[in-house]
């Protein structure tokens, strides 16, 4: 690995080929903290679909890419004489030490479900009004929901057992059925949603991180169908014409793939 010295030496020719860009590059010189923030979204779900891969060199990659994408509205936010490079770390470093005050102070701490508390406890006395003010708007429904739950849980509204919360799901599960047999549109959708917001709730409870789960199932699901398409290609088949049990018999050879 690099020395602290070596990678200091790195970041410094980051930041200079950043100052370089913005000054000479048509492209670069035009950009706005707007025009990359749908750049930075899609760069960081890259990073995400590498980590679920497991794969440490595309991993590597794209945090270079989202380490660009931070140098850049640092560079853009200098400009302007709002803040830098140096004003964006030590802003994270002074956090990280203020919500850490078993390492940085004297307060003690018995486990890592504590440590959460204390984080949540913090932000409230930094001055915000709720524990959910740090849930993006803007997040996919499904992470909001851990996002919500997880916090609400650091200040104690939670369950106590994993069974009362598979309880309540089972709970839910019969309440949406109900809606179903009455066939009432508006009070199915909204019972579903319950049901979703519960099964990620006994995720959580299961330590299993619901949006690595699901996305792990959709690549699984398509490998499989892909392997399928691939079959039907082989004989010269489209699937609509091969049959349910055809296509079932190749989905099994799938499931008995690695992956």
């Amino acid at each position: 690995m690099n020395s602290r010295k070596e990678q200091l030496a790195a970041y410094d020719r980051l930041l200079t080929i950043m100052d370089e860009l913005r000054e000479q590059c048509p492209w670069d010189k035009k950009q706005t903290m707007e025009s990359l923030r749908h750049l930075t979204i899609e760069e960081t779900y890259e990073l995400g679909d590498a980590i679920l891969e497991k794969d440490l060199n595309e991993v590597k990659k794209e945090l270079g890419d989202v380490l660009l994408h931070i140098v850049f509205y640092a560079k853009i936010g200098s400009e302007t004489n709002d803040f830098d490079m140096a004003d964006v770390a030590n802003e994270i470093c002074d956090k990280l030490i203020s919500r850490h005050p078993h390492i940085y102070g004297d307060v003690e701490v018995a486990d890592e479900d504590e440590v959460k508390r204390n984080w949540e406890n913090l932000k409230l006395k930094e001055g915000k009004s709720s524990v959910l003010e740090g849930v993006p708007a803007s997040l996919p429904a499904l992470v909001k929901a851990n996002r919500i739950q997880d916090k609400v849980a650091g200040v104690g509204f939670d369950w106590e057992e994993p069974q009362q919360v598979f309880e309540k799901l089972q709970e839910e599960l019969a309440e949406l059925q109900h809606e179903i047999s009455e066939n009432n549109k508006e009070k199915i959708e909204q019972e579903f949603g319950d049901v979703l917001f519960s099964m990620i709730n006994y995720a959580r409870f299961l330590k299993v991180d619901p949006e690595n789960a699901l996305e792990r199932t959709n690549k699984k699901f398509i490998k499989r169908f892909q392997y399928l398409e691939g079959k039907a290609k082989e004989q010269g088949k489209a699937l609509r014409d091969m049959t349910l049990a055809e296509m079932d018999g190749y989905w099994n050879e799938a499931k008995k793939l690695k992956g």
